[in-house]
C-alpha cells in the first residue's frame, strides 16, 4: 500500500510540474509576440537592413 501511495504522489507532482513548464513556456510565447507587435510598427525596425547571421562566404582553412 505504501509503494501505492507513494506512486500516486509522484505522479501528482510530476503532473504539477508539467503544468507549471507549460504555463512557463506559455508566457514566454505571449512576451515574445507582444514583442514582435511592438516592434512591427517602430521606426527603428524599418530603418535598419537585413542582417544576415552566417557570413556569405565560408572561412578560408
Amino acid at each position: 500500500m505504501y509503494e501505492y501511495e507513494f506512486q500516486q504522489m509522484r505522479a501528482a507532482d510530476l503532473m504539477r510540474r508539467a503544468d507549471h513548464e507549460r504555463q512557463v513556456r506559455e508566457a514566454a510565447r505571449a512576451r515574445r509576440a507582444a514583442r514582435h507587435e511592438g516592434a512591427e510598427g517602430s521606426a527603428e525596425h524599418e530603418s535598419h537592413s537585413r542582417r544576415f547571421r552566417r557570413p556569405r562566404s565560408a572561412r578560408a582553412a
